[in-house]
């Protein structure tokens, strides 16, 4: 994939609003090519870089992080969430039924939604850099603008590492030749290299939604963590390491603050993508992805609640695997559903009452079947876009990638104390015995929809033996196919094995 467009069409089509710190200041549009001369300025067009994660929908894809379809492929390859068909809502000529099922193709709308996503917000980084270069500053100012910059791309080139390997490198934003595949080693020499040469430039102390130090030891510590599956060498202490350079940030005592509406003042959220309805952003409407058509009568007596779409819910087995117990199994919604005007269960058009059901017929389900997401706070009044925003790493997910390095390099004591932070706020005792597989479990119920299981189920090797819905993968679909339309886009690049 090559943009082929120029710097001031990009600029045009930046995203309206872009947000860096703690009180959500939201940038505009750039508005011409001599934008960018002075330290405001430049702020204002290192913002559109972080605009960019929210991504973006056109007539080609809808390419959002927090729902579709990065989101979804993600959760529904998984051995978490599912996507069934119900009626004639959820087929879309099979996509879903297919990455459930691991029997996905090229031409799968998905996969090309998750590389554009990426790509886009690729175009969108080089562009900036390129202004920057052209920018009145001093080169020793533009060296932490830089680091910023790199970092972001490098955050999408690690996506694109784990979900399809063997991709382009795009840096430079003036070349205009078609490019052909990097190898997945090179391309994860590339996000260490950007990360690491970008560590010193970045700020030290604690800033919220902005790429920092401690942001980028997080994603170097999950760039190790899932090295042997990436190029097939361990890094596990490589991971530790990474893990205990991050500072500032601890466990908030309620597991479900750091989901609530106004989320940024968690002290537990390292990195977030910013949302804000009124300030106009899109693409968060996750909830409404999940629950029934007439779930907002038990969010609002009223219904004061946007519409639903009865999609995405819980494979069958997940919800009871939790222990009831377990505080987070409350990010689930299960069973009889309450109409908070009636105080009765909700009836649905079919007549019968809507509760929640575990089990789910993937191809053919009835319209309560399926526990459904409800990890983020919904509450009345709220609009289509969420103003939540959208959680990317915390600190347990640090605590839980030291104790799994430990244990994977033979020492499951001192895997101990990082488990039981995690456990004790769940509401439940930590196992005097801890191996690979209670990691496995655990990760599920600590990060239960967050778009990440695909990754672990990789790692842990689970996700090519046979689960709901599908039978043994082969070792080949660890990564995605590249996208048919992007082959046929640019003829310089190669399928990837087995494709």
């Amino acid at each position: 994939m090559r943009t082929k467009i120029t710097a001031a069409l990009l600029f045009s089509m930046l995203f309206t609003f872009s947000c860096t710190d703690l009180e959500e200041d939201l940038y505009d549009r750039v508005p011409d090519d001599n934008f960018g001369q002075t330290p405001s300025e430049i702020q204002a067009l290192v913002g559109g870089a972080y605009s960019s994660l929210r991504g973006f929908a056109d007539a080609i894809s809808n390419s959002y992080p927090t729902c579709e379809y990065v989101f979804f492929l993600n959760e529904v390859a998984s051995d978490e969430a599912t996507i069934p068909t119900r009626g004639t809502d959820w087929f879309d000529g099979g996509r879903y039924q297919q990455v459930q099922r691991h029997e996905w193709t090229a031409d799968n709308g998905m996969l090309l939604s998750a590389w554009r996503y990426c790509y886009t917000g690729i175009a969108k980084v080089n562009a900036i850099i390129y202004q920057v270069e052209r920018s009145g500053l001093t080169e020793d100012a533009k060296v932490p603008i830089y680091a910023e910059l790199r970092s972001v791309r490098a955050y999408y080139y690690y996506m694109l590492l784990d979900m399809f390997g063997n991709v382009p490198i795009v840096t430079d934003f003036e070349d205009q030749s078609l490019p052909t595949n990097s190898t997945r080693q090179e391309v994860y020499d590339f996000v260490e290299t950007e990360l690491l040469e970008s560590l010193p430039h970045l700020p030290s102390q604690v800033i919220y939604s902005k790429f920092t130090q401690n942001v980028a030891y997080g994603m170097l510590a999950r760039l190790y963590l899932n090295s042997e599956a990436f190029i097939g060498v361990a890094r596990w202490q490589d991971c530790i390491d990474m893990c205990q350079n991050i500072s500032g940030y601890s466990l908030t005592p309620d597991y479900f603050a750091s989901f609530k509406t106004e989320n940024q003042t968690s002290p537990e959220i390292i990195f977030a993508i910013p949302y804000d309805q009124q300030a106009g952003t899109v693409g968060n409407y996750m909830s409404s992805m999940s629950c029934h058509y007439l779930h907002r009568f038990t969010v609002s007596a009223t219904g004061d609640y946007p519409w639903s779409g009865n999609g995405m819910c819980a494979q069958p087995g997940v919800y009871s695997s939790f222990d009831d117990t377990d505080r987070r199994k409350r990010a689930m919604i299960h069973g009889d559903q309450i109409n908070l005007a009636t105080g009765q269960v909700i009836i649905m058009d079919s007549g019968q009452p809507l509760s929640y059901t575990e089990e789910v017929n993937l191809t053919d389900a009835r319209q309560n079947e399926g526990v459904r997401l409800g990890k983020y706070e919904m509450k009345a009044g709220e609009q289509w876009e969420r103003d939540h925003d959208f959680v990317v790493l915390r600190y347990a997910e640090i605590l839980m990638m030291q104790a799994e390095c430990y244990v994977r390099l033979g020492s499951p004591g001192l895997a101990q104390p990082f488990v039981q932070q995690v456990r004790e706020r769940a509401g439940l005792e930590t196992p005097g015995t801890i191996d690979l597989a209670f990691i496995d479990k655990e990760l599920l119920r600590e990060f239960i929809f967050e778009g990440r299981r695909r990754t672990d189920n990789i790692r842990f090797g689970t996700f090519f033996q046979p689960w709901w819905e599908k039978g043994s993968t082969a070792p080949h679909k660890a990564i995605y196919p590249i996208p048919a339309t992007v082959l046929a886009t640019n003829t310089n690049l190669v399928q990837n094995p087995g494709y």
